[in-house]
């Protein structure tokens, strides 16, 4: 009998309540974010989770990378609970693209400095005896940025230029999984595309896994062979992308699905 494989990610049965403070006459309370969320990235492959705002996405998101604990339900990362990882075990594994990359780089580093960072750490962990200056030169090339911005600071680059150096430095530490949390909704529409198509070469050529978190279907059905819908913290709706847009069984798929069609340029 075939052993089932492991999934690279995998979430069962998450739920996460925060406790709202009273106001304004209201007593204090528990408002639940997350109620029962199951998903799961197995190796190189690409997710969509996908919800309009409010949904839960950005909660499940810091879940899932081990910045925040649930209060049921549990995470894990390669077959390990990911609370028993520490942050050196997880950030081999799987790497963050934020939306804001300008919020994500330490404004007074370098580009240089802000990828070699990342790869002094990996040295350290692996052992590997890494060239720091060819390492960056071959990530910046990876991602497609010219070798001049080097010595460049953050704020001199434009906002896609930005996006390539964050998904550099997610990639030094050579994970086996992106997680990217609305990666082109802070660029310009321009923009959004070669970013999207950037992952897409990556995930090809690396074999490195996405998941790929966005309030916009059109993103994720371009990307994702498999998708989440999710609604006010719940799993409405999931299963191969092509099926779930082809014949959507729930009504707030199909109102995300409506959007996207109704969208300027859509037709």
């Amino acid at each position: 009998m075939t052993t089932p494989p492991t999934a690279l990610l995998q979430a069962d049965g998450l739920v996460r309540r925060y406790r709202i403070a009273a106001a304004a006459g209201r007593p204090a309370h528990h408002q639940t974010v997350l109620d029962g969320v199951s998903i799961d990235v197995q190796p190189g492959e690409t997710v969509g989770i996908v919800g309009e705002s409010g949904s839960g996405k950005s909660t499940l998101a810091r879940l899932l990378l081990g910045l925040d604990r649930p209060d049921a339900g549990r995470v894990t990362l390669d077959g390990h609970a990911i609370g028993s990882l520490d942050r050196k075990a997880i950030a081999r594994l799987m790497q963050p693209v934020f939306q804001d990359p300008y919020g994500s780089l330490n404004p007074s580093f370098t580009v240089d400095r802000l990828l070699a960072l990342p790869l002094t750490l990996r040295a350290r962990a692996t052992g590997e005896r890494l060239d720091i200056a060819h390492e960056t030169a071959r990530l910046l090339d990876q991602v497609g940025l010219p070798q001049r911005v080097h010595g460049v600071y953050p704020h001199a680059l434009s906002g896609g230029q930005r996006q390539r150096v964050a998904i550099a430095r997610a990639l030094a530490m050579r994970p086996r999984l992106l997680v990217c949390d609305e990666p082109t909704s802070a660029l310009d529409v321009s923009v959004q595309a070669q970013i999207l198509n950037l992952l897409q070469d990556l995930q090809r050529d690396l074999g490195v896994a996405l998941l790929l978190i966005s309030h916009n279907l059109g993103v994720i059905g371009h990307m994702a062979t498999r998708l989440y819908v999710l609604q006010i913290g719940r799993i409405a709706e999931s299963g191969r992308t092509a099926e779930v847009l082809d014949a959507p069984r729930h009504p707030y798929t199909r109102r995300l699905l409506d959007a996207v069609l109704e969208a300027p340029g859509a037709h």
